[in-house]
């Protein structure tokens, strides 16, 4: 995988991955965060997902990272913003109202261009990677947020019988990836209506992680 399969999926408007309404698990299990009004909230490999919307009526601001220069069209079009486009190191940054989002390669991106992040909202970004990748992101967004407290959805399936995105993620392998940094407290569990893809039985989790203060 590499970013033209992404970018590819958005100019053929293959994007079924695009839920149509905010994550069940966002709504009941964000206030785990305990964030303030205002509060900055970071969302990788955001697309043009509609928890954003919501983070933003909740009146919340939200900085995103996405690759695909269509998907951050279409997320402003459909919020009714008019952007200010502005040209960093990253890439193009498209800002209106409470919300901006860095397009490009989130790799590229630093803690600089970032700035202060009070939490991160991982719905699709962890698991939308190989894993090899997946070590290199989730050291690099525990770069570049200081270690921010996370809200993570994830899926845990027999990987076997299926080929991701998205991949299996389990918690050993989270314990892997994030417990050097942060307590893992799973939130809520609940199986995929007919399995995944209706292929394998699949689990989709959420987990509050919480920065171990050394």
């Amino acid at each position: 995988m590499d970013a033209s399969f992404w970018l590819d999926k958005w100019e053929r408007n293959e994007t079924g991955f695009h839920a149509p309404e905010p994550h069940t698990f966002l709504l009941r299990n964000f206030p785990a965060l305990k964030l303030s009004n205002g509060a900055q909230v970071f969302v990788p490999l955001c697309g043009k997902t509609v928890d954003i919307h919501w983070l933003l009526a909740q009146g919340f601001r939200v900085t995103g990272s996405e690759l695909s220069q269509i998907a951050v069209e279409n997320l402003f079009q459909d919020l009714g913003y008019k952007p200010e486009i502005t040209l960093t190191d990253y890439g193009p940054c498209y800002s209106a109202g409470c919300l901006r989002v860095f397009v490009g390669d989130i790799f590229r991106l630093d803690a600089d261009a970032l700035g202060s992040v009070d939490a991160v909202y991982d719905r699709a970004a962890l698991v939308a990677l190989p894993q090899d990748m997946r070590r290199l992101y989730a050291a690099h967004i525990i770069q570049i947020t200081q270690a921010a407290q996370q809200l993570l959805v994830c899926l845990d399936y027999a990987q076997a019988k299926r080929g991701g995105p998205p991949f299996s993620v389990d918690e050993r392998e989270l314990s892997t990836l994030y417990a050097a940094h942060y307590t893992l407290t799973e939130l809520e569990a609940e199986a995929v209506p007919g399995g995944l893809k209706g292929i394998c039985p699949a689990q989709e989790m959420v987990w509050l992680l919480s920065p171990k203060r050394l």
